[in-house]
């Protein structure tokens, strides 16, 4: 029974490693993608556009690193991994005071794009 619960306690400790590595990876592309922005001027066109890229580029890693410690099904990691970051990105968004209807415009697609981004991490990545 306690070797469950301490396989049980390592794997949300990982995950939330996951979703911290996620949120970091976020932070830095967003700050470098401010930076371009202030430094060219881009449109609201390409900086929606390098957001989504962001979003996957942060669920590709997070599901590469789940699906990489887990030997079967990775994908199914890597889904998990891209869902829960979709999850934290909401919360945050909801905290902040996030845009509301503009945002539920896009919750279906953020989410596929989240959760795609996750699971094909998981399905690059190598076993232990």
């Amino acid at each position: 029974m306690s070797d469950i619960l301490n396989r049980n306690k390592s794997g949300i400790l990982f995950f939330a490693k996951v979703l911290l590595f996620c949120s970091i990876l976020t932070a830095g592309l967003l700050l470098l993608l401010s930076f371009f922005l202030y430094q060219f001027g881009w449109g609201e066109r390409a900086v929606s556009i390098a957001v989504i890229l962001i979003y996957l580029i942060a669920t590709f890693f997070g599901g590469w690193m789940a699906g990489g410690r887990m030997e079967k099904r990775k994908f199914l990691w890597g889904l998990l991994a891209g869902c829960l970051y979709y999850l934290l990105l909401s919360i945050v968004s909801a905290f902040a005071g996030g845009g509301g209807e503009e945002n539920g415009k896009f919750f279906l697609t953020t989410f596929v794009l989240c959760a795609a981004g996750g699971m094909l991490g998981g399905m690059f990545s190598k076993g232990q």
